[in-house]
């Protein structure tokens, strides 16, 4: 791919010339000269073989880790190698989100074309064209769901804390109430819950696979939620899906998650992107992009953007969302990765997931001192007692080249184990907390 290259002196000339300006400090005339900067003191340059040496002694002091056993929100899957092949051609990753969209057909197929694996993945109807991440998408959703009559959204304990915070700093915004469902052995206390139920609750939002690893009954809480006319959210890892129940089995009208673990490096933090889908009952509220597919004047296969507000565009105090772009790249290679998968390819990657997190766990919980906290199902995910300081084991963890698990409240520590992990990395894991 071609590197950036910008305009030469004749070039800046011509276009002062274009708009009848002499220099470039002619174009900034309203700027005031006492904040403008009149001298950068810059080093001397060097050459590119310098340049090179110099940052590479500057990423020499960055740790990276083979072996992993963090998750969190953030997972260490393989990825096959034609994902950034096709991903990296120029013409997708030059492209950004077009204006005028329908003349950007191959732009808008690809996202049609993860918007149709997304509903596959979850068996929801409807998705849009992927958010910013999956707290953002989290956020979204409440937003769905709130009405003028009901405004108090009822959160899961369980959900990921970062999410929990993201969906809190949308809400004070809006004047939406995010109320705490606590939790109780590891998952969403049901019993709490129908206390909590009235006809000001707009939706009832849960994580599943949760933030402790857990697999929570959503089925129960989906009844509970639409018993009393409110909305049932689940934020899922999508990889779980090749293996569990869909969102759409549960009852639930609207499924968000991260969509990082379909083929986005952890990178760390990001770009990332958010999934959203919903019933057909709940798609005209979808924020953002969302892609149809029609014909043209000449009965050819097209795409549009459909059932979109376009307050979100230019009355953005009546929108409900203010998300118009999409992460159009990370779509596409979340698509791409999908595609290159395949169900039995997912079905396999969550089968390793599943049967190595459950040796860890059994490997781990027989040293002395260790064991798991909460006794449910779980997926890929899970917490165990520490029998001394979190940050010590991990420490030495770490000096022996291994991520270990993330530490949390009362001295545990949440593991994690995907298809990248092997046997003998979890018997050496074993040994070293030993």
């Amino acid at each position: 791919m071609g590197g950036y290259i910008p305009v030469n002196e004749t070039e800046k000339a011509l276009m002062l010339q274009e708009i009848g300006l002499k220099t470039v400090d002619e174009l900034f005339a309203q700027i005031p000269d006492e904040i403008k900067i009149k001298r950068l003191d810059l080093p001397k340059g060097m050459s590119e073989l310098e340049v090179s040496r110099y940052i590479t002694s500057l990423a020499d002091k960055n740790k990276r880790f083979k072996t992993i056993f963090r998750g969190a929100g953030a997972y260490n899957h393989y990825i096959p190698s034609i994902v950034r092949s096709i991903t990296s051609k120029e013409e997708f990753l030059t492209a950004y989100t077009p204006y005028q969209a329908e003349i950007s057909q191959g732009v808008l197929q690809s996202i049609f074309e993860f918007q149709t694996m997304i509903c596959e993945l979850t068996g929801m109807d409807a998705s849009n064209a992927s958010v910013y991440d999956g707290a953002s998408a989290a956020a979204e959703a409440v937003a769905m769901c709130v009405e003028r009559k009901r405004t108090r959204m009822l959160v899961s304990a369980t959900v990921n804390p970062m999410t929990l915070r993201t969906m809190q700093t949308y809400c004070h915004g809006s004047g939406a109430q995010i109320e705490i469902i606590p939790s109780k052995n590891g998952v969403t206390d049901i019993e709490a819950l129908n206390s909590m139920l009235d006809d000001t609750a707009a939706g009832v939002l849960i994580q599943s696979p949760n933030y402790y690893g857990i697999i929570e009954d959503a089925a129960a809480i989906g009844e509970a939620a639409h018993a009393k006319g409110a909305k049932f959210v689940m934020s899922v890892n999508p990889i779980s899906l090749g293996i569990l129940k869909t969102p759409a089995e549960y009852g639930a009208d609207i499924a968000v998650g991260e969509g990082q673990p379909l083929g986005m490096p952890l990178s760390f933090g990001g770009p990332y992107l958010g999934f959203m889908t919903s019933t057909a009952a709940m798609q005209r509220k979808l924020p953002g992009r969302i892609v149809g597919e029609t014909t043209d004047v000449d009965g050819k296969r097209a795409f549009v953007l459909t059932l979109q507000a376009r307050e979100q565009h230019i009355r953005r105090e009546k929108a409900s969302s203010n998300i118009c772009s999409n992460q159009a790249l990370c779509a596409m290679t979340a698509a791409v990765y999908m595609a290159a998968m395949g169900p039995d390819g997912l079905r396999q990657v969550a089968g390793q997931c599943l049967s190595k997190a459950h040796y860890a766990a059994e490997r781990i919980s027989a040293v002395k001192g260790y064991s798991l906290r909460y006794k449910g199902e779980f997926f890929n995910e899970f917490v165990t007692e520490c029998p001394t300081s979190p940050e010590t084991v991990l420490a030495k963890l770490e000096h022996e080249g291994v991520l270990g698990g993330y530490p949390v409240e009362n001295n545990g520590i949440l593991w994690c184990v995907t298809e990248m992990n092997t046997k003998e990395e979890i018997d050496r894991l074993h040994d070293v907390i030993a």
